[in-house]
C-alpha cells in the first residue's frame, strides 16, 4: 500500500508546498477588493465560474509565498499591477482547465493514494515514525480547514498533477538531437585573449573645466542628495499586542481541560498483512479464486507457517511485501474501516480471519500496541500559553484595527494619542524616499506607506498617514518630523567625482576604439602578438571567460582557423579572442553523458509538452474573462 508514494515524489513535493504555504491558491474564501459584490465572477471556464473570492485568495496566497520565499515582509504593491493580477487569473483558469480534463479522462485518486500521500508529508511523523494525528488536525485547524475539505482538495490537486505529469512524461527526445546537444555542450575551443583595458587610456585624458561643468549639468541626478525625512511610526499587529496579553493560571488550566482531546495521543497499532488484490467489480469466478487463495494462506499460517516469508512470496502490496508485510504503527483512522476494525479488535500476536476491503483480501497479524495517553498539563502548558496569547492578541487586533485607523486619522497631528490608547511604542528613524537600505523585515518596506509619507499634504502639514496594511493582521501609520528635499550638490563639492566619471566613461570608449582597430588589423593579417597563453574552454567549463565573451566565442564560425572575435566588456574594456582550435567530443564520451543529460533534456521537453497540452485545452475551451474587474483600482480609474 505504501509503494505508490515512492513513485510520486514530485507530487509529494507539490503537496508539501500546499500544506506549508497558508491556504490554497485555487480554492479560497473572502475577498478584499471592495468595488465588487461577493457574487461576482472574474472568469468562466467551460461554464464553471471562477469567483471573486477565489481570485482574492489566490492573490493573498501568492503574496504569502513571496514572503516565505524571500523572507520577511514584502510590499503588497508588487502584486498590485495589471500584469501580476492577470498572471494570477491565468493560473486559476489553467487549474480549472486541468481539473476539467482530469474529470473527463476519469483520473481517479484512490483512498490508498490519498492516505499514503498524507502519511508521508514531512512534519507529520513522530520520532518513532508513527503518524501525528494531533499535529495534522492542528495544522488544518490553523488554516480553517476540515479534514474532509482538505482531503477533497488534495484529491483534486493529485488528479491535476497526475495529468500534467502524464503529459510531461510523454515527451520524446530523439537520440540524434540529444547527441547533438551533448556535442555542443562538450565542444572545446582553444582561445587566446588580448585585453584593451580602460586603465591604459587614463593618462591620455585630462578634462578641462568646461567639459566638467557640462557633464555636471547633463547628469544632474547623479550629484543629488536624495530626498529623505526624519519620521515617526507606529505599528499595530498581533506580535505587538501579544506582549500586553496577561494570562491567569485558571485561563490556561481551563483551556487544557476543555481541549484535552487535542493533547491525547490515540492508540496506535502495528500490524503486518498479506494482500490478495480483488477489484470490487470482479466477476464471481475471480472473487472465488481470490478467496480460495486467501483461505489457503490462512490455513498455512494457522499451521505455523512464517508470516513474513508468506508475505514476501504472496502479498500483492509491493510496498509492504518486501518488508514481510510490515505496515508499521498506525492509528485507526489512517486505515480503511474494514481493515482498521479488524486490526483494532485483535490481541497482540493474534491472526485475523480473511478481511475484505476496497483493495482486496487481507490477512492481518497484530504485532504491537501503543495505548493512547494524555499529555500532562505541565508538558503542554508553554504551548497553550503561546496559543492563548496569539488568540487573544488576534482578537484584540480585530477589535482595535478600526479604532486604530480612526484615531490616527482623526487626531492626525500626532501619533501619541494612538500610542497611548493601544499601549504601543513610537519608533523614530531616517527614511529615504527611494526606500533604499530597508531590509525585508522592516515594516517601512512598503511602497504605499512611503508614497503616503512623501505626499504633498504629508510633507506640508506633517499629518499622520492613513493606517496602511503591511501584512496579515498588521497596520502601520507614520508621520514626517523633518523633511529634507532632494538637492544638487554644488559643483565644487563634487568636482573630483565629476572628473572620475568623465575619465571612466571616456577611457572605456578609447579602449573599445583601440580594440576595434586592432581586430580589423588581425582579420587582415593574423598574428599571435599581444595574446595571452592559450586556454581551453567549453560551454560547461568556461574557465575565466566572462559570460558575454563565452557567448561570442561559441557563436563564431570556425570553418577557417584562426578566428578573431571582439567583445566589449563594459568597465573591463575591450577583449579580442583568437580561436585556434576546435575539439568535438568522442562518441564514447557522448554515450557516457547520454543518460544523465537525457534526463535533464527530457525534463525540459516535458515542461514544454505539458505547456502544449495546457495550450490545447485553452484552445478547445470556452473561456470568458473580466480582466478589468481584477485590475488595481488606480488603473481602473485612469
Amino acid at each position: 500500500m505504501f509503494d505508490s508514494i515512492r513513485k510520486h515524489q514530485r507530487v509529494l513535493q507539490f503537496l508539501l508546498l500546499i500544506l506549508i504555504f497558508p491556504a490554497f491558491v485555487f480554492f479560497g474564501v473572502s475577498g478584499y477588493d471592495r468595488f465588487l459584490s461577493d457574487g461576482d465572477s472574474v472568469a468562466t471556464v467551460n461554464g464553471t465560474k471562477i469567483s471573486r473570492q477565489q481570485f482574492d485568495q489566490a492573490m493573498r496566497d501568492q503574496l504569502d509565498r513571496m514572503r516565505e520565499t524571500l523572507g520577511g515582509q514584502i510590499d503588497p504593491s508588487l502584486l498590485d499591477t495589471p500584469q501580476a493580477r492577470a498572471e494570477v487569473l491565468n493560473g486559476l483558469i489553467a487549474q480549472q482547465l486541468l481539473l476539467d480534463a482530469a474529470i473527463e479522462y476519469r483520473i481517479n485518486v484512490t483512498d490508498t493514494q490519498l492516505r499514503e500521500t498524507i502519511l508521508e508529508i514531512p512534519g507529520l511523523r513522530k520520532a518513532d515514525g508513527s503518524f501525528d494525528m494531533e499535529r495534522y488536525r492542528t495544522l488544518l485547524s490553523a488554516q480553517g480547514l476540515s479534514e474532509a475539505g482538505f482531503e477533497s482538495r488534495l484529491r483534486r490537486d493529485l488528479a491535476t498533477q497526475a495529468l500534467t505529469e502524464a503529459a510531461s512524461q510523454s515527451a520524446i527526445v530523439p537520440r540524434v538531437l540529444l547527441d547533438r546537444l551533448i556535442a555542443l555542450q562538450e565542444q572545446v575551443r582553444e582561445v587566446r585573449e588580448q585585453l584593451f583595458s580602460p586603465k591604459e587610456q587614463v593618462g591620455k585624458l585630462n578634462p578641462d573645466d568646461a567639459q566638467m561643468r557640462k557633464y555636471y549639468d547633463d547628469n544632474a541626478a547623479r550629484f543629488e542628495t536624495p530626498e529623505s525625512a526624519r519620521i515617526e511610526y507606529l505599528v499595530l499587529g498581533v506580535k505587538e499586542l501579544e506582549a500586553g496579553v496577561v494570562l491567569s493560571a485558571d485561563d490556561v488550566r481551563t483551556y487544557y481541560e476543555q481541549n484535552k482531546s487535542r493533547y491525547t495521543t490515540p492508540e496506535e497499532r502495528r500490524a503486518s498483512h498479506i494482500l490478495i488484490n480483488l477489484d470490487p467489480s470482479a466477476s464471481a469466478e475471480d472473487k472465488a479464486s481470490a478467496r480460495k487463495k486467501a483461505d489457503e494462506l490462512l490455513s498455512q499460517l494457522r499451521g505455523g507457517a512464517d508470516f513474513a516469508a508468506l508475505a514476501r512470496a504472496n502479498s500483492q502490496d509491493p510496498g509492504s511485501a518486501i518488508k514481510g508485510g510490515d505496515l508499521g504503527f498506525f492509528q485507526r483512522d489512517t486505515m480503511v474501516k474494514p481493515f482498521a476494525d479488524a486490526a483494532f479488535a485483535l490481541k497482540e500476536g493474534a491472526l485475523s480471519e480473511v478481511v475484505e476491503s476496497d483493495f482486496g483480501l487481507h490477512l492481518i497479524k497484530l504485532t504491537g500496541i501503543k495505548p493512547g495517553a494524555i499529555k500532562p498539563f505541565e508538558e503542554v502548558r508553554t504551548n497553550i500559553e503561546s496559543e492563548l496569547r496569539k488568540q487573544q492578541a488576534g482578537k484584540k487586533f480585530a477589535e482595535s484595527a478600526e479604532a486604530f485607523t480612526n484615531t490616527v486619522y482623526e487626531q492626525s497631528d500626532s501619533l501619541k494619542p494612538a500610542a497611548e490608547r493601544f499601549g504601543l511604542k513610537i519608533e523614530t528613524t531616517d527614511l529615504p524616499r527611494s526606500g533604499a537600505g530597508l531590509g525585508p523585515d522592516s515594516p517601512l518596506a512598503n511602497r504605499k506607506l512611503i508614497d503616503a509619507l512623501f505626499s504633498q499634504d504629508s510633507i506640508a502639514n506633517r499629518r499622520n498617514t492613513d493606517a496602511v496594511e503591511i501584512g496579515s493582521n498588521t497596520l502601520i501609520a507614520a508621520r514626517i518630523v523633518e523633511h529634507r528635499p532632494a538637492r544638487r550638490k554644488a559643483f565644487e563639492q563634487v568636482a573630483d567625482e565629476v572628473r572620475e566619471q568623465i575619465i571612466a566613461a571616456e577611457s572605456q570608449k578609447l579602449a573599445a576604439a583601440a580594440g576595434v582597430a586592432r581586430l580589423a588589423e588581425l582579420r587582415q593579417n593574423a598574428s599571435e602578438a599581444g595574446f595571452s597563453p592559450p586556454q581551453k574552454v567549453s560551454r560547461v567549463a568556461p574557465g575565466k571567460l566572462p559570460a558575454v565573451a563565452l557567448e561570442a566565442v561559441f557563436k563564431a564560425s570556425v570553418d577557417k582557423l584562426p578566428v578573431f572575435v571582439g567583445v566589449e566588456l563594459g568597465a573591463g574594456g575591450y577583449a579580442i579572442y583568437r580561436i585556434d582550435s576546435v575539439t568535438d567530443p568522442k562518441p564514447e564520451d557522448i554515450a557516457k553523458r547520454r543518460e544523465a543529460f537525457g534526463t535533464q533534456v527530457q525534463s525540459l521537453f516535458g515542461q514544454e509538452q505539458a505547456a502544449s497540452v495546457l495550450g490545447g485545452l485553452r484552445t478547445k475551451a470556452k473561456i470568458t474573462t473580466r480582466l478589468q474587474s481584477v485590475q488595481p483600482e488606480q488603473s481602473q480609474t485612469q
